[in-house]
């Protein structure tokens, strides 16, 4: 009789791997072509709005760092939510986190069939999705090891283009060459209208894109229970977390401002683009194109990790089906897997009858889940602290409790600022009453000890 597999993850993730799902959880498509929107937005103050954002999820991080190591047993952040917030939370956050990734690979693997026209235009937007979801379920199914090196390589290409970006502009700054007609120049930054150009309503409401530009930079709290070592690199990844955020968003953004005025980047199109084409790179387009395109294969990789895990923890906590918590014989949640992946065809069907309306319709109702899950974390953290009497001291959450609760404000200012926002005020409806059809569900399927 075959042996039954073990019920646990595999700890294959090594060190360059934690460190490149790091890094690419941080770096995505909002960085490659949502700039452009948030530049718009908030004028050259958006390198304050990234800092800034970027400061408070370093927080939930290390909060959430303090939480994994506190109890190594424990395989991702769900489980703490469970044991501090209880069962019925621990239901509804996994069920929201879930479905975040869900909308997130959606979005992005319509994306895939978009960017993939640039050089097939008869291509059908749906087919591209169809094939990538095949091809990332039979990496992910071989190992996480498979996973992790995958997205090694996916981050590797964005990281190149970032620091070729910036060292271009650092370069035109310090030579004053002028190239193609361009120059670099720091009054670029106040010249046009000010710093806060938009004035502080568009300062402020800037960042929700600024909070979408980092979603799924707390995956690193699933990936606890499958990292070799992790009392040594969870640590080292979140600490070098402000280091990637100024380097890649503040400096990036400021390579492009002080080539070209703020007002003459584009909306609608990648940045990236305008600024390397603009020096006279002739392949620029192409070359953007193709790293754009590994940034959402990139996140869709990291959804199907997510879901499929989020499902496993779920399944072990009594939330999902029991026939979730199986794994393979490479220990990886397969029929999770298989789910995750089966519900992401809907993104083939969706592409096939609403091709145009569809990426907005699913990529608008991720950010403010993810910052619901962020909150829960918080609020987790600050229940672990106060029941715990000698919490571990390996990675404490520095000037705790404060730096819990401006988190906090800071997130709930951030929702609050979706009102103002005429494009993205319904999200909030939209979420609240997802949130309250899990709670209700919740109440009805959990039973609380």
């Amino acid at each position: 009789m075959a042996q039954t597999p073990p019920k646990q993850l595999a700890r294959k993730l090594t060190h360059r791997h934690i460190q490149m799902i790091a890094l690419g959880g941080t770096i995505g498509t909002g960085l490659f072509l949502g700039s452009g929107s948030a530049i718009h937005q908030a004028g050259p103050a958006i390198i304050l709005a990234y800092a800034i954002g970027g400061f408070f999820c370093y927080l939930m991080m290390r909060a959430l760092g303090e939480l994994l190591l506190s109890d190594l047993k424990k395989t991702s952040f769900l489980d703490f939510i469970q044991t501090y917030l209880g069962k019925r939370a621990g239901f509804v956050i996994g069920w929201i986190y879930w479905l975040c990734w869900l909308s997130l690979a959606m979005a992005d693997l319509t994306a895939t069939g978009i960017y993939l026209k640039y050089w097939w235009p008869g291509l059908p937007q749906w087919l591209p999705p169809l094939i990538i979801i095949g091809l990332l379920v039979l990496v992910n199914l071989m190992s996480v090891g498979a996973f992790g090196e995958l997205e090694y390589w996916f981050a590797m290409i964005k990281v190149v283009t970032i620091v070729a970006l910036i060292a271009v502009g650092v370069i035109l700054l310090i030579t004053q060459v002028n190239v193609n007609g361009h120059t670099a120049d720091l009054a670029r930054l106040w010249q046009h209208g000010g710093f806060f150009a938009t004035g502080w309503s568009g300062f402020l409401t800037s960042f929700t894109l600024v909070i979408f530009a980092f979603t799924g930079i707390e995956m690193l709290g699933l990936t606890a229970g499958e990292t070799a070592n992790p009392q040594k690199e969870l640590p080292r990844a979140i600490n070098s977390l402000p280091i990637r955020m100024i380097l890649f968003y503040v400096g990036a953004l400021f390579a492009m401002m002080i080539i070209y005025p703020w007002q003459q980047l584009p909306v609608h199109s990648s940045p990236f683009v305008q600024v390397f084409n603009g020096l006279g790179i002739k392949a620029a387009a192409g070359v953007i194109n193709f790293v754009v395109l590994t940034a959402a294969l990139s996140a869709a990789n990291s959804a199907l990790f997510s879901t499929s895990r989020t499902l496993f923890v779920l399944a072990n906590m009594g939330g999902a089906p029991k026939r979730l918590k199986k794994v393979n014989r490479f220990n990886v949640p397969k029929p999770a897997m298989l789910v995750s992946a089966f519900i992401l065809l809907l993104t083939v069907l969706l592409n096939y009858l609403l091709p145009g309306t569809v990426f907005t319709l699913v990529a608008s109702m991720s950010t403010i889940n993810f910052i619901v899950v962020w909150m829960a974390l918080i609020v987790c953290h600050l229940r672990y602290r106060r029941q715990t009497k000698h919490p571990s001291q390996l990675f404490a959450m520095p000037f705790f409790p404060i730096s819990d609760w401006i988190t906090l404000v800071f997130f709930g200012l951030v929702i609050v600022g979706l009102f103002f926002d005429p494009q993205r005020w319904w999200m909030v409806f939209g979420a609240g009453a997802i949130i309250l059809a899990l709670m209700l569900i919740g109440r009805i399927v959990v039973k609380e000890p």
